[in-house]
């Protein structure tokens, strides 16, 4: 089994068994990347918020991060459910309750790393200049893996895909700049 794309790869065996699992799911796919995008968004808009503070505290970057994003994934859980609510004129079934579990998993995965490393600063383990600043990569690393993944499977030259990204990048530090605005004031 291969790529559909020009030129692709054969797919692993792991990658196969992935895409024969979520079959007939790429709603679900980009529901997924989208919860994720819009968690990690708001994970970073914190980190740099609390990070450009003159008396940031681990406890309370901590708090911030952790309730902003379980926030804004309750938020996508509910706007889901919402939506599925006015479309099909009843609730999700059990199995679509589950895929909406995955996506919100997949939103709340975002925080992990961020809220060790805070916490590592609230124990006094780290800085909390150097645990904000790491985080910051860490947030800006997963949107390029992300805007790189969705540019990478897009049927179009390399030029194009090297532009894509250029305007993937440049919306991004809209949205980041937006973001960390709208948290400062």
């Amino acid at each position: 089994m291969t790529d559909e794309r020009d030129g692709a790869r054969p797919l692993s065996r792991k990658q196969r068994r992935r895409l024969e699992e979520f079959d007939g799911q790429e709603e679900a796919f980009v529901r997924y990347f989208k919860e994720r995008v819009y968690a990690t968004f708001t994970g970073l808009a914190i980190v740099l918020v609390v990070s450009a503070s003159d008396h940031a505290e681990p406890d309370h970057a901590f708090f911030a991060l952790v309730l902003g994003v379980v926030g804004i994934t309750a938020a996508g859980f509910v706007s889901d459910i919402v939506s599925h609510l006015a479309v099909h004129q009843e609730f999700p079934s059990a199995g679509e309750f589950a895929v909406l579990g995955r996506i919100a998993g997949g939103a709340l995965g975002t925080v992990v790393v961020p809220g060790i490393l805070i916490a590592l600063a609230w124990l006094d383990v780290m800085h909390l200049e150097t645990a904000l600043r790491v985080s910051s990569i860490v947030y800006i690393a997963t949107l390029g893996v992300i805007g790189w993944a969705a540019v990478r499977r897009a049927r179009l030259s390399w030029a194009q895909k090297l532009v894509a990204l250029g305007i993937l990048l440049a919306l991004g530090l809209l949205v980041i700049g937006l973001q960390t605005l709208a948290h400062s004031i």
